[in-house]
């Protein structure tokens, strides 16, 4: 008979208690932490457990949709997977071997590369990504404990490459974004108020009395993102484009087609385009919104600045007269016109003249006039200089020196688009003043939906009078009526606007190539009341030819005659009948 004590040999068990007792305790403890959990805890951890079933929800989120300023999408959405395996769940006959010989025939990978993925892991372990529906259907068939299958969402592009640079791309994952996609990530990301949905690990609903069926079959999505961008103007511009580029065996080019009533912009053109989806195989250079961040020396498309500086700041009026002699020498350098071997000394110049011919003595001349601080702030109100704010990121303020850093030379170079650098954005921003009566406007490319929100974005600055921006258009509309030049002549329209061309810096930075150019040409339609205004840029063209008047211009009479026809833009050039008879009357 066993007792506590050990009556033969009069010694205590006290091991044998110390062991019953602190089995007691801890069964005590287990019973007491069951009771809690079942009694006192039971309603919070009940919500916990919903949560993680909803936060499981909640982390699939479509981003908002980018559409164009007639509701067609630009951006969109789809629904794909990531496939996962962890090799902790293999059961007892399965082998990286086994698993890899199933997943690789369906996943169109190799058996061997598969094998060593898993073979390597003692975690789990990616084994594809962005993986089509139809294949995760297959997947699930073979019902892999081991495998691990996470819905998500991926961007696609209705309109393939249209308007990559300015979409640009998004990788969720990294936190890495371009273009519009993460000027208005926010708003892209911002989830309305929802009603909770519970899901499986899988992202299936568990549904329940109170689902909604209709909230349980839409998925979360951000606010979508309505531009300004016209996509059949879009689509007209970087056709024309690239038939000019490809023609001329020219590096690369741009457009901006804008509204310069109200800044907005209607196409952004940047070629050579890319695939967004593909951005991670692409060199940087290639999906680099160059015509933002790149700079250039406009040439004398410039001109239309210096004139305009003069004549608002009253050194000239449109009938001035100034001198041309061909050819001037500034500080040991000399400035020729353009055509000096046909032209040697053109004499007392009228400013229809100076823009018809690009007279680069003439341009000397009037940016001489003026003291340096006055022409320098003249073009800071351009916005020379200085970003333009438009709502993408990556924007350049290009080059404008500071007015006490200018010798007579800088002065005399700025005024035919030297010594003086821009961006295609830049230039259109500031011609849009001289179209606009005097006034830029902040170009854009959100349309944004509050008056609050337009007005905290889009600034409108007076840089000219009225009457001064007026003269310039005249100015303007008559030297390419009477220019020999195809440039700016569109039928049924009249057009204000100036051809550039200039040469590219060397390689080292030092000097120019005299072989390599930039053209440009500015212009903007109907002058008697713009409404559309159109700046082409084509970097280094190779056909022999390459002036702006031959190679930026023809893109922008293309571009125009068709922006014309699909917006519906009223006429207002006179037929000769017409004015004879206004005459006669």
């Amino acid at each position: 008979m066993s007792n506590w004590f050990d009556i033969n040999h009069g010694k205590s068990n006290k091991p044998v208690i110390i062991i019953w007792f602190l089995f007691i305790v801890f069964a005590l403890m287990i019973i007491a932490k069951l009771l809690w959990l079942q009694v006192v805890e039971k309603k919070d951890l009940t919500q916990k457990a919903h949560r993680m079933r909803q936060d499981k929800a909640v982390s699939y989120v479509m981003r908002g949709e980018i559409l164009d300023r007639n509701g067609i999408k630009l951006v969109a959405n789809k629904t794909v997977f990531d496939v996962y395996v962890d090799p902790r769940c293999f059961e007892e006959d399965q082998t990286p071997h086994s698993i890899a010989s199933m997943l690789a025939p369906i996943l169109g990978k190799s058996v061997s590369d598969l094998e060593k993925e898993l073979a390597d892991s003692k975690y789990t372990v990616i084994i594809a990504k962005n993986v089509e529906k139809e294949t995760v259907e297959q997947l699930r068939k073979l019902k892999l404990k081991s495998l691990d299958i996470r819905k998500k969402s991926a961007r696609v592009y209705p309109q393939g490459t249209l308007a990559a640079h300015i979409l640009g791309y998004v990788n969720v994952e990294a936190d890495i974004s371009a273009g519009i996609e993460k000027t208005a990530q926010d708003d892209l990301k911002k989830l309305p108020e929802y009603e909770y949905i519970e899901t499986t690990p899988d992202g299936n609903v568990i549904y329940d009395f109170n689902t909604n069926p209709a909230i349980a079959s839409k998925p979360l999505k951000g606010e979508d993102i309505t531009l300004t961008i016209d996509s059949a103007v879009q689509h007209i511009a970087e056709v024309e484009l690239n038939k000019m580029i490809k023609e001329t065996k020219a590096d690369k080019g741009s457009v901006v087609v804008m509204n310069p009533k109200n800044g907005e912009i209607l196409a952004f053109v940047v070629l050579p385009s890319y695939n967004p989806p593909s951005y991670k195989k692409l060199p940087p250079q290639l999906i680099k919104n160059w015509a933002l961040s790149d700079v250039y020396s406009p040439g004398s498309v410039f001109k239309m600045l210096t004139v305009s500086s003069a004549m608002e700041l009253g050194y000239i009026h449109p009938n001035s007269l100034i001198s041309d002699t061909g050819k001037i020498t500034i500080q040991g350098s000399t400035i020729k016109n353009y055509d000096y071997n046909r032209h040697p000394n053109p004499g007392m110049i009228n400013l229809e003249y100076l823009f018809e011919h690009s007279s680069n003595v003439g341009s000397v001349n009037i940016a001489l006039m003026m003291k340096p601080e006055e022409f320098y702030n003249m073009l800071k109100k351009f916005g020379i200089g200085s970003k333009t704010n438009v709502d993408l990121p990556g924007e350049s303020p290009g080059l404008l020196p500071h007015w006490t850093r200018w010798q007579k030379l800088d002065q005399a170079n700025i005024g035919f688009g030297y010594s003086v650098n821009v961006t295609p954005i830049q230039l259109a921003s500031a011609v849009s003043a001289i179209a606009n009566n005097g006034v830029r406007v902040t170009p854009h490319i959100i349309k944004y939906s509050s008056q609050e929100e337009y007005d905290k974005h889009v600034i409108s600055t007076q840089v000219l009078s009225p009457q001064t921006a007026q003269a310039i258009t005249s100015l303007l509309t008559q030297s390419i009526a009477k220019s020999k030049a195809v440039a700016g002549k569109i039928p049924n329209y009249t057009v204000a606007g100036k051809t550039g061309t200039s040469n590219r810096p060397n390689a080292n930075g030092i000097g120019y190539n005299r072989h390599e150019v930039y053209t440009t040409f500015a212009g903007f339609f109907p002058a008697s009341d713009p409404e559309i205004l159109v700046v082409v840029f084509v970097d280094n063209p190779k056909s022999g030819v390459d002036w702006g008047s031959t190679i930026a211009g023809p893109v922008f009479n293309e571009i125009a005659v068709q922006i014309s026809r699909i917006m519906d833009i009223k006429p207002d050039k006179k037929e000769p009948e017409e004015i004879e008879s206004e005459r006669n009357s």
